[in-house]
């Protein structure tokens, strides 16, 4: 039985397979590696902002009460999103080198 190849690539994505998830990629996975790349990147410098975060108070724009986490951790989100797109630390670079290596590996025939 062969499943279709939007289950296998949501199948990977969740399983966070990248060998399953550029399995029989063309041009489209290499897009998805891309994209994959920038997304992992985003989430790393998510994480480093929030900490830049950490110490600030309620005042000023941030004004205190308790949606001030939630509004900072979108801030955040948005901010790592922006600063990946526009290229970010050079991360996602070499992540999408490491998955079309990986890629490529996994597409090669073993010897016999």
């Amino acid at each position: 039985m062969t499943l279709p190849a939007t289950l296998v690539a949501e199948t990977a994505v969740r399983n966070a397979d990248p060998a399953a998830m550029l399995r029989g990629a063309g041009r489209s996975g290499t897009a998805k590696a891309k994209s994959a790349a920038q997304d992992f990147e985003a989430v790393f410098l998510g994480q480093m902002f929030q900490h830049m975060f950490t110490g600030i108070g309620g005042e000023g724009p941030f004004g205190g009460g308790v949606g001030v986490g939630i509004w900072r951790s979108f801030l955040t989100d948005q901010y790592a999103k922006s600063f990946a797109k526009a290229g970010g630390v050079g991360l996602a670079h070499q992540v999408y080198r490491s998955l079309l290596a990986h890629q490529e590996a996994s597409a090669t025939p073993a010897p016999h």
